[in-house]
């Protein structure tokens, strides 16, 4: 495959940098806890770290070359330039793209399933197949409403619990309850994406929730998404599951504001803003709550 300067540039594109803080936050709240436990692992962290990026990036691929061809993606999209629509990748190009990072998301998960045993090997395989058959496959998840559950459940309790989970050998209580937060956030990015690309989506027949709840309902989700990952805290707290000092992750409620200001009175292009914040808000919620861990 020959390569340049533009071609390495639409390589970028299609990996959509901006996406991949909010894959980083499960595997950080996990590891925070972990830590604390007395059982964070340095190895585990960075490949844990790794392989959460290299499902990202693989899955914006599939999205990136499946809407294409199923006809979702057109010239009236909302969101980022998708190369593959654009013609700046080829669909081969794109698909080759996506198994060389899911290969190497598989072979770096070899080493994770050495410290955790099969059971990673099954949830590598999982999140392999449910990111591609997102977008993919004779049932895509997204065309049927069904991506806001699997967003929840892998960002959110395999990120956070699988990860404490290679850390330390088992999963705590407090490793449970902290996949809420970050599932959340998350979902929340796929509820703004949504909201986005409604009509879009509408038109091309792609049944995601967003179509499913109309314009309001769809606001009211994120809403609820942002204020349950954040109110969720306390309790945890109050019980003792973690310490009262984890609230330092409200320090990131001012992004997280923002982004749902421009939820709330923006549509269309100007949602994009509200993406990258959300994916902000994610990341920083996570570093935070690592903070408070290591002052208590």
């Amino acid at each position: 495959m020959k390569y340049s300067s533009s071609n390495l540039h639409s390589w970028i594109m299609a990996i959509r940098p901006r996406t991949l803080p909010a894959a980083a936050a499960g595997v950080i709240m996990g590891s925070a806890l972990a830590w604390q436990d007395g059982h964070f692992r340095f190895d585990a962290f960075v490949v844990c770290l790794l392989v959460a990026l290299l499902l990202q990036i693989g899955s914006n691929l599939a999205n990136d070359v499946f809407d294409y061809e199923r006809g979702t993606d057109t010239t009236e999209r909302l969101g980022p330039t998708r190369v593959t629509q654009a013609g700046l990748l080829t669909p081969s190009q794109v698909k080759y793209g996506m198994a060389v990072v899911f290969g190497l998301a598989a072979v770096l998960g070899l080493y994770l399933a050495w410290l955790g045993g099969w059971i990673i090997i099954v949830m590598g395989i999982a999140a392999i197949l449910s990111a591609i058959a997102y977008t993919g496959g004779p049932f895509p998840l997204g065309y049927h409403g069904l991506g806001d559950v699997f967003v929840f459940l892998f960002f959110g309790m395999a990120a956070v619990a699988g990860t404490y989970y290679i850390h330390a050998g088992i999963v705590s209580p407090a490793a449970w309850w902290m996949t809420i937060p970050p599932g959340l956030i998350i979902t929340a990015i796929l509820v703004v994406n949504n909201l986005r690309d409604l009509e879009n989506d509408r038109k091309a027949g792609k049944l995601t929730l967003a179509v499913k709840f109309g314009e309001q309902g769809t606001k009211l989700q994120y809403i609820i998404c942002m204020v349950i990952a954040y109110l969720i805290l306390m309790p945890a707290v109050l019980l003792g599951v973690i310490p009262p000092l984890s609230l330092l992750a409200w320090a990131s409620l001012p992004v997280a504001v923002r982004a749902a200001r421009v939820v709330l009175t923006q549509k269309g292009r100007p949602l994009n803003a509200a993406l990258a914040g959300t994916g902000q808000t994610a990341l920083l919620f996570s570093v935070l709550f690592w903070m408070g861990l290591a002052f208590r």
